[in-house]
């Protein structure tokens, strides 16, 4: 693909920049197993409590115990719910793992350097996840290849809606003050991908080890394949 309209790439991060592995086999099971006692722990100060408050307002049970709100949340994890305390109090979680040297966040070998070389050529480079945008910071900042915050201008998560929804795409969209065409989006996802495209951005489908291709969005496997 080779398109100089390009002003902007908006990329995906699980199977996208990240393997779906790290996350479900790493990320979700430390969150899982450090929820509880993390809460236990911390749920009277404030950026906590805001978060527990809301689970309690998603489940409709303002007053829930917390033990009731953590076996929500347990059973969110276990179903990946795409809950948005959900997501932010895992962000929590995992900064301490990232900061204690539990784990750092997995990229595929070829994402790094073209991100750098898009980053060069005058590119604005954004995240959009399902994942917190604190959860997307320190995967970013504490990967295999170091802190590559600094690459980024900016980070959407599920506060701008749903993934699989064109009014997402189109909020972005206005975010950045481009027009559609000039935005670029990167996913795994043929669904996402859709949605991106009815809201008028150009669409490149990652089919990475494990991802279906779909019929509808030109497809790579590597991001050093993409030509800007």
């Amino acid at each position: 693909m080779s398109n100089p309209t390009v002003r902007a790439i908006v990329t995906d991060i699980e199977g996208t920049t990240t393997d779906i592995n790290f996350v479900h086999k790493v990320l979700f099971p430390y969150a899982h197993s450090k929820l509880p006692d993390f809460l236990r722990a911390n749920a009277s100060t404030p950026a906590v409590a805001e978060q527990l408050n809301a689970v309690r307002h998603a489940m409709g049970s303002p007053d829930a115990a917390l033990d009731v709100v953590i076996d929500q949340l347990l059973h969110w994890i276990e179903t990946d719910q795409k809950v948005t305390p959900l997501k932010a109090l895992q962000g929590m979680v995992w900064a301490d793992g990232y900061q204690r040297g539990d784990f750092t966040g997995h990229l595929y070998d070829d994402v790094a350097p073209v991100l750098r070389q898009w980053k060069a050529s005058g590119k604005a480079l954004y995240v959009y996840s399902s994942g917190s945008v604190q959860a997307q910071k320190l995967l970013f900042g504490h990967s295999d290849e170091g802190d590559l915050t600094p690459l980024f201008s900016g980070y959407f998560d599920t506060h701008i809606g749903h993934k699989r929804d064109a009014t997402s795409y189109q909020r972005i969209i206005a975010a950045l003050d481009l027009s559609p065409d000039a935005v670029l989006f990167l996913s795994d996802v043929e669904e996402e991908l859709d949605a991106a495209s009815q809201a008028g951005m150009q669409t490149l489908q990652l089919v990475r080890e494990g991802t279906q291709a779909g019929t509808t969005h030109a497809c790579v496997t590597r991001f050093d394949e993409i030509v800007l």
